[in-house]
This record gives C-alpha cells, structure tokens and sequence, in this order.
C-alpha cells in the first residue's frame, strides 16, 4: 500500500551514531527529525574525548530545528542503587552524560528502568518491594534530576524487562518533576508480552498517555531484542499509532535499528502505511 504523506501524520526520529549521520542527513533534514545520538553510552566514551564528537555534531546540524536528545550510559549501571559505593558510580556517570547534553542542547536523555520480570513476580510475596525500588532510584538520581532541571533536560525512562507500565509510570511521578518522563521501546514491550505475558504495546501508550514523552521504535518477533525494521517483525503498528494520536502529545518518535542501514526502508514501511512521515 502506498499513500501520499500527510503533513499531519507524525514526523518519524532516528538514533544514529556519528559514523551513520552523513548518510541518512538528507534524511534528517528534509522534515528536521527528531534525533537521539548514541555515541555516549559507554565509559569510555564520557571519559574521553567527547567535546570533540559535539563538535562534529554541530558541524553536521547546522540549521537543523529538530530536538536532540541522547541514549544515556546503562551498562552495569542499576539506578535503582542501594549500595552507597555503587550509587556514586552511576550518578557520576549520569552527570557525565548530562554535561554532554548540556554542551550539545540535547533535551533528553533515556535511561533504563530498574523494574525486571522478577520484580513483577515476586512483588506481591515481597511486600514493599516495588517502593523500595522506587526510593532507592529516588536517591540515586536525586543529583540527576536537579541538574537535568538546570539545564532543561528531560530524563525519559524506557522499559526493558517492564511487563507493569504502571509501575515505570509511578516511577517516573514520584520525582514530581517535570523532567522525568516516560519512554516506551516497542521491541522490548513486545518481548515482554509475547515472552512473559505482559501488556501489549499499545496498552504502555494507554497506560503513559501524556507521560509518555519518547518512543524507541522497533520491529520484533516476542523472542528477543530484535531492532528489526518496522514490518521485519509481528508488533502490531497500526493500533500502536492509533494509541499514539489519541493519547500522547508530540513524543519523540525514534526508529532504533540495529542495523543503521535499514533505516530509511523502516520508515518507508511506516510512511506507506499512513502511519508516519
């Protein structure tokens, strides 16, 4: 099925590194798309030499008008940290990360939910489970959020294992701040439905409704983390975008391939089918 673009159909973002920007920038700048730059995930990127990629950034980007957000550091770093020594590990890295978005005026940062399948399982046995969880990352980004608050960024929390969107949406409230947001990833909600039984995809957009600030957008089969291309997989992306247009505002929409490659064939399958742009 092939449609003529809507100029009110929503305008599809991407995650890209610096070594794939110059390929889809004609892309990116046609209809100014919404960006998330995943170069400053690991240490040692945010220990190194990162002023530099800013620059080159900004080299790239000139005139473009969309929104700049980035993927923020995760691996072995829990935010929902109990242990004084490791809590320090992952606010100093978060900080990190904030410095680089203050530098490039990105406005905002995803971070990974603490909530797991065994969490979800055993919460009802475990009674209070679920607030200590919530309190523990409360205190973890205390600092986080106070700085995100300075300089305009908005941390936008994305499930991974998450079956219970309310849990991640509770999460988020409790910082009662307008800088702590709501992600969704729609491999991983797919994952986790078709996987472990947890809500459908469209039922996070539901759940988040105007919270829901950022959508990481991939194509899975319910077995693993895919990043396949919109259409490569089974999510269901029409009731999806039906959720989307009714219940959210202007979230950031951003296809996160594996493959950088496939990206433009992703939002092709999405734009053919009235759903994007």
């Amino acid at each position: 099925m092939t449609t003529t673009p809507d100029a009110t159909l929503p305008v599809l973002g991407a995650a890209l590194t610096l070594d794939h920007l110059p390929d889809l920038l004609d892309w990116v700048m046609e209809h100014h798309r919404d960006l998330e730059l995943q170069d400053f995930i690991g240490a040692e990127a945010l220990t190194g030499d990162w002023r530099s990629v800013v620059a080159r950034y900004r080299d790239l980007l000139d005139g473009h008008e969309g929104r700049i957000g980035i993927h923020g550091p995760f691996w072995n770093l829990p935010i929902a940290a109990s242990d004084p020594a490791i809590r320090k590990v992952v606010q100093d890295r978060m900080l990190q990360a904030l410095e680089v978005c203050a530098e490039l005026g990105a406005t905002h940062m995803v971070l990974h939910s603490p909530f797991t399948t065994w969490d979800y399982a055993n919460a009802p046995y475990f009674v209070g489970s679920r607030e200590w969880i919530v309190g523990s990352t409360r205190d973890t980004l205390a600092p986080v959020v106070a700085r995100a608050e300075e300089i305009g960024c908005t941390l936008v929390i994305e499930n991974v294992e998450d079956k219970e969107p309310g849990d991640r949406i509770a999460l988020a409230d409790a910082f009662g701040s307008d800088h702590v947001a709501v992600s969704l990833d729609t491999g991983h909600a797919h994952y986790a439905h078709v996987a472990t039984g947890g809500r459908p995809v469209d039922y996070h957009v539901r759940a988040a409704g105007k919270r829901l600030a950022h959508v990481h957008l991939q194509d899975a089969d319910g077995y693993a983390d895919r990043h396949w291309a919109p259409g490569d997989g089974t999510v269901l992306w029409k009731p999806l975008f039906a959720a989307l247009a009714e219940h959210c505002e202007r979230p950031r929409l951003i296809l996160e391939l594996f493959d950088k490659g496939q990206i433009r064939r992703g939002a092709r399958y999405l734009s053919d089918h009235g759903l994007a742009i």
